[in-house]
Order: C-alpha cells, then sequence, then structure tokens
C-alpha cells in the first residue's frame, strides 16, 4: 500500500476515535491531535444535522435531545461513506431496532424506515409518468396481457400494525396521534418534485406488488380481488395511474 493510502486510512480510523494508526505523521508534542478533535466534531455534528433532516419523523417522536444523542451514537458507528450527507442513514432504521434506549418505542424503527423510504423516493431516478391515454387503444385482452413498470420512485411498505397511519399524522402536526392495531400499508411516489405518500389499501398493495413482480396486468388484478374481493380493478388502476405510479406499459412478452 502506498504512503498516501496508509496516511488516508490512518486519518479516517484517527477521526474514529483510534490515534495510533497516525502516530508516525505526529510530532510526540501533538500525540493527542487535538485538532482532530475538532475535525471529528465538525464531521459528527454534520452528520447530526443530516440524520435530523433525514428523520424528521423519528426526531418530533423522541424530541432534540434524545434524538441528538442517538445520530452522535450512530454517527460513530457508521460513518458517511462520501461527502454528500443528502441521504446519510440508510442503516439508522436497522440500527434504532437494536438500540436499547428505544426498546420502549417499538414503532420507532418503522418510523425511521418510512423516514428513508421518503427520502429514497424523493432522490430516486427521473421517469416520465405513464398517463391513461396510452392505454386508451389497447383491447381489454392485450391490456390483461401487458405489464406496468413501477415508477423509480415509488415505495411501498407494510406493516402488521398502523405504523403508516402514525407516520402521517406526525408528518401532518396532528396533535391527537394513534397506533391502529390493524395492519397498514403506505405508498410514497414522487411526481414534479413532490413525494407524496398517502395508505393504500389491500387491493393497491397486491397489485403494485405483483405488478413489481413482473406479473401481468391480469395477473396483478387477480392478486388484487384476492386480497380486497370488494375492490373495483378499474377504479383501482385508475387511481394508481393518477398517483403516477407507473412509467411504462409493456406488452405481452409471451412469457
Amino acid at each position: 500500500m502506498s504512503d498516501l493510502l496508509t496516511f488516508q486510512d490512518a486519518f479516517v480510523a484517527a477521526l474514529s476515535g483510534d490515534r495510533a494508526p497516525l502516530s508516525p505523521w505526529l510530532p510526540e508534542s501533538q500525540a493527542d491531535a487535538p485538532g482532530l478533535a475538532v475535525y471529528r466534531n465538525t464531521i459528527t455534528k454534520g452528520c447530526v444535522d443530516a440524520l435530523a433532516d433525514n428523520f424528521p419523523t423519528v426526531r418530533a417522536i423522541v424530541g432534540e435531545e434524545w434524538f441528538t444523542g442517538a445520530a452522535v451514537l450512530f454517527s460513530r458507528e457508521s460513518p458517511p461513506e462520501h461527502a454528500a450527507l443528502l441521504d446519510y442513514g440508510a442503516a439508522f432504521p436497522a440500527w434504532l431496532e437494536r438500540f436499547e434506549p428505544a426498546a420502549d418505542l417499538p414503532y420507532l424503527a418503522g418510523v425511521a424506515h418510512l423516514d428513508r423510504l421518503w427520502t429514497e423516493a424523493l432522490f430516486a431516478g427521473e421517469a416520465a409518468p405513464l398517463e391513461a391515454a396510452a392505454l386508451a387503444s389497447l383491447p381489454p385482452d392485450a391490456l390483461a396481457a401487458a405489464r406496468v413498470r413501477l415508477h423509480p420512485s415509488l415505495r411501498l411498505a407494510s406493516f402488521d400494525a398502523g405504523v403508516p397511519g402514525l407516520w402521517l399524522d406526525l408528518r401532518a402536526g396532528a396533535e391527537a396521534l394513534e397506533l391502529a392495531e390493524t395492519p397498514q400499508t403506505l405508498l410514497l411516489i414522487r411526481r414534479a418534485g413532490s413525494v407524496s405518500s398517502r395508505i393504500a389499501d389491500e387491493g393497491e398493495a397486491a397489485f403494485l406488488r405483483a405488478c413489481r413482480d413482473g406479473d401481468t396486468l391480469g395477473r396483478a388484478a387477480e392478486h388484487a380481488a384476492k386480497a380486497q374481493p370488494s375492490c373495483s380493478i378499474p377504479s383501482l388502476f385508475a387511481a394508481l395511474i393518477a398517483d403516477g405510479a407507473f412509467s411504462g406499459l409493456d406488452p405481452d412478452r409471451h412469457t
């Protein structure tokens, strides 16, 4: 390994608190390297600020002091891999699951996961949404045999309890909060630069999962009807098109 790479690795280790690898480059009088502490604190503050921006719903639940303490600990265990911190914190939801002080908030990791999905939706790739006019010329049989491509920003998350509803209420600034005991699925999609989110019903969730797995629209409709017998497939499909859930239509591939 070159001297430059060795120094870079030692510097990164020093920022994490292990100064020993950097000692060959430090005068004996600077063994404590106070400048490193300043630099490390600056990086830590940047990480904490980024996590606060990327997980606002978690912060709203636990408060500023609790969140800052947790964010500092997380940033030490999972430092950023690159200078841009706009999407920092991919591992934060999983980290909260094993963070002992969060044990009395079993829904917190789920809320963090939804915050993370919102960030992913915001920074996902661009694609023009599929418009209803693209389907108008297809006969029913051809439409049933076709497949749709989900929009790159679409995110879907299901929970056994009402974490999505709690997350939506917190995002809206509601004062009366309640965690429903029924399963819920959250649908997130970015359109025109803004991320929208809502509860998807059972039929919609089943339909979207089937489309994501590569099923035809006909098969996806069957999955939706099985999950929610009362759902109207035409209304369901129209609502998802209006949401911008799809980015393309593929004809029958004879598979």
